[in-house]
Order: structure tokens, then C-alpha cells, then sequence
């Protein structure tokens, strides 16, 4: 049997579940309500006062949102799995757990994907504007894509270490809160002074943002790239493993 075994049936299974319920359609609306507001808002992106034809205020609060939206999309992969006992019952299964790891994982990342292309009216509004900088776009919403895909990542680690989703949905944000954190000015300013300057160097090139920003700009460094993909796998080895030693015990 392959390593990889699984991963379609899981996949469809998963994101099949995502529209059988009405919970998906309302995590939908709330991230299209979210990005819509804190786009145009005037007290937030204020797009229409600016009348640019720009999609910095889009990106500028992404992270923000995902920060809470996607550990709640996380929480309930594995811990519900865990709590219900079916986690046993598809260790069973002719499926691997690698297989039934990324099949959840690329079941999540597609719902996230699909929110995102529901954001297109903001682009049609910015494209009436003005003449927008399209490269600077594509490149904003691939750092998007990357970036939900890292912190799904982040949070399914943590819904593999809980049976409970509540303590999921917790850790996973308070987690992705250090890692965005840790790519303030102000805070890196600290370690700086504080540990030097080559801890804040380390820090600084450990930070989301920062690499999140550089799409943004319309920028495709390999450096950033890099980032988002080494640091997705490394939370995905990581559950995992996690979830191998469940598995063992």
C-alpha cells in the first residue's frame, strides 16, 4: 500500500462535509463580510475615501482575519475525530495516516481557497477605480493562498494534540498570534536590544508577515516561497508524528 494511500477519499469525504452542514456557508459569509468591511470600512481601509486602484487595504488585514477564521476551520479535523473515537476506527481503514492527514489538510486549504476567490467583487471595484497594478495582485493573492495553507497547517497541529476543539481553536490562535508577533517592528526593536542583533536577524526572517508582505509588494522571491512551503510541511510532519505516537499508545 502506498504511503500516501488515501488521500483522495479522505479529501472528498472532507470537503464534501464542508457544504453538508450550514456551517461552512456561514464561515463563507463571515470571511467575505470581514474582508469586505475592513476594506471600505472608514474607520479601516477606507478604500472608497482613498479612491486608489489598490488592494493594499485587502491584504493589509488577511492575516488578521485568518488568524481567527482558520484555526476555526482546524479545530474540528482531528480533535473531534480524537474525541468521538472514529480516529481509531480510520487508523483501521486501508488509508495511512499520511494519506488521511493531507487529505484533511488539502480538504481545508480548497474551502479556504474557494473563500478567497469570493472576494472578486472587491477586485471589480478596485479595476473600476482605476488601472490597477495586476501583477501586484495575483502575487497579493497567491501570499493569501500561501498564508491560509501555513496557518491551516498551524492549526490542525493542535487539533491533533486536543480531544477538545474549544482548546484547539485556542492554541491555534495564541500560537499563530507569537508567530505574527514575532514580525512587529516594535518587537523585534526589543529583541533586539535585549539579545542582540542577530537574534532579532533570525527572529526577523522567522516572521509571517514579513514574508507575507513581500507578495504583497508584487515581489516573488524564492526566499518567501520557501518560507510558506517549509513552514507548512514542518507543522504537517509534526501532526503527524503527533498523531503516530496516538496511534502507538
Amino acid at each position: 500500500m502506498s504511503r500516501y494511500a488515501g488521500i483522495k477519499s479522505v479529501f472528498k469525504r472532507e470537503f464534501r462535509s464542508y457544504f453538508a452542514t450550514p456551517l461552512g456557508y456561514i464561515f463563507i459569509v463571515i470571511f467575505l463580510f470581514a474582508s469586505g468591511w475592513l476594506t471600505v470600512s472608514r474607520d479601516a481601509g477606507r478604500l472608497l475615501e482613498m479612491r486608489q486602484a489598490s488592494l493594499d487595504a485587502f491584504f493589509k488585514f488577511q492575516p488578521w482575519i485568518y488568524l481567527f477564521l482558520v484555526p476555526a476551520v482546524a479545530m474540528r479535523l482531528w480533535a473531534e475525530e480524537r474525541k468521538t473515537g472514529t480516529v481509531e476506527l480510520l487508523f483501521t481503514l486501508p488509508i495511512t495516516l499520511q494519506g488521511s492527514y493531507l487529505g484533511k489538510f488539502f480538504a481545508g486549504w480548497a474551502f479556504l481557497l474557494i473563500s478567497l476567490v469570493g472576494t472578486w467583487p472587491i477586485v471589480f471595484q478596485v479595476a473600476r477605480l482605476g488601472d490597477p497594478d495586476w501583477g501586484v495582485i495575483v502575487t497579493g493573492y497567491l501570499g493569501c493562498a500561501l498564508l491560509s495553507a501555513t496557518y491551516l497547517a498551524v492549526g490542525m497541529f493542535f487539533s491533533a494534540l486536543s480531544k477538545n476543539q474549544v482548546v484547539a481553536f485556542i492554541l491555534g490562535v495564541s500560537m499563530l498570534l507569537i508567530l505574527f508577533t514575532i514580525g512587529q517592528p516594535q518587537t523585534l526593536e526589543f529583541i533586539g536590544n535585549y539579545f542582540g542583533g542577530y537574534t532579532e536577524q533570525v527572529l526577523g526572517s522567522l516572521s509571517l508577515i514579513d514574508h507575507f508582505g513581500t507578495l504583497t509588494r508584487g515581489l516573488v522571491e524564492f526566499r518567501a516561497l520557501g518560507f510558506f512551503v517549509a513552514c507548512s510541511a514542518g507543522w504537517l510532519i509534526s501532526g503527524m508524528i503527533l498523531l503516530n505516537r496516538v496511534k502507538a499508545s
